[in-house]
């Protein structure tokens, strides 16, 4: 049995979670499955694959994400912490096949490099490639970020490492329709807006040190600070203006201008809006 086991979150993941488990069963890896509720087959694709599944009500990623590492019996060292339109690649396959916790006693965290696609197009430039994401860590070091509202991140402490080659893919296909991808950056907007009000309140704080030469995570929380100080409404110019221009985000083509536009820019000054009409309503009530 490999030193690790695998969770995975879920919601209506008919769609997606067959590919992940597919792309990990050779490794007989322990997998855990924390539901939200689904209404379609997804708990019983589950079962198919020998998966054990439990359920819990919704709040946001990094609650989700807390409540599984504290709910399974997890009898590995290592946990994968993955989403389910997540798919590893044969040549991240093969580095799991090969891993073994006695050649990692030092290590606590291991980042995977993902590969993020959009309407099958992967978005090699923008920034969002290389993206190294926190997804493997020792079970009982590594906990769910709870200072976030929307992004969701593992935290460890010690030591972590970066493994570039191999890929974690990620292509949610329900994003295919642009219906669905607005509707949930709408909902994302929502909890965004509100975590920035808490900020600006000081109610809520970065559990990461800022960075800008540390690690990918201590790398971003050092780039959200910057962009917390420039002004709303001009920051999302900005911000798309980087990632087109100098970030070779251009390069992406049209389905990838449309993302970088979409997710750069579109939900930026959403959350912008909102974060205004928050801070109006409070004023009014003054």
């Amino acid at each position: 049995m490999p030193d690790f086991s695998f969770i995975i979150l879920t919601f209506n993941e008919e769609l997606h979670i067959p590919r992940l488990l597919e792309s990990i069963k050779s490794l007989g890896a322990p997998t855990f499955v924390l539901d939200s509720g689904s209404t379609d087959s997804t708990l019983q694709i589950c079962r198919n694959y020998g998966v054990s599944v439990e359920t819990n009500p919704f709040e946001n990623h990094p609650r989700q994400w807390d409540k599984a590492l504290k709910t399974f019996p997890v009898q590995t060292p290592w946990i994968i912490g993955l989403d389910a339109d997540h798919i590893v690649s044969p040549e991240l396959l093969q580095q799991l096949s090969q891993f073994r916790d006695a050649d990692f006693t030092d290590v606590s965290g291991i980042y995977f490099n993902r590969k993020n696609f959009f309407k099958g197009k992967w978005i090699r430039h923008g920034g969002y490639y290389p993206r190294y994401l926190l997804k493997m860590f020792r079970f009982g070091t590594g906990y769910s970020d709870l200072n976030e509202n929307m992004d969701h991140r593992f935290i460890v402490s010690g030591k972590s490492i970066i493994w570039k080659q191999g890929h974690l893919i990620e292509e949610n296909l329900k994003e295919n329709r642009i219906s669905f991808w607005i509707s949930k950056h709408n909902h994302y907007s929502d909890l965004l807006a509100n975590e920035e009000i808490e900020r600006m309140n000081k109610l809520r704080f970065q559990t990461i040190k800022p960075n800008f030469w540390g690690s990918p995570d201590e790398r971003i929380a050092s780039l959200k600070n910057l962009w917390w100080k420039l002004p709303l409404f001009l920051r999302p110019f900005l911000y798309f203006t980087y990632r087109m221009i100098f970030q070779l985000g251009i390069l992406d083509g049209r389905t990838g201008i449309l993302f970088h536009f979409l997710q750069g820019f579109w939900f930026r000054i959403i959350v912008d809006v909102k974060i205004s009409e928050i801070l109006k309503e409070k004023k009014n009530e003054q």
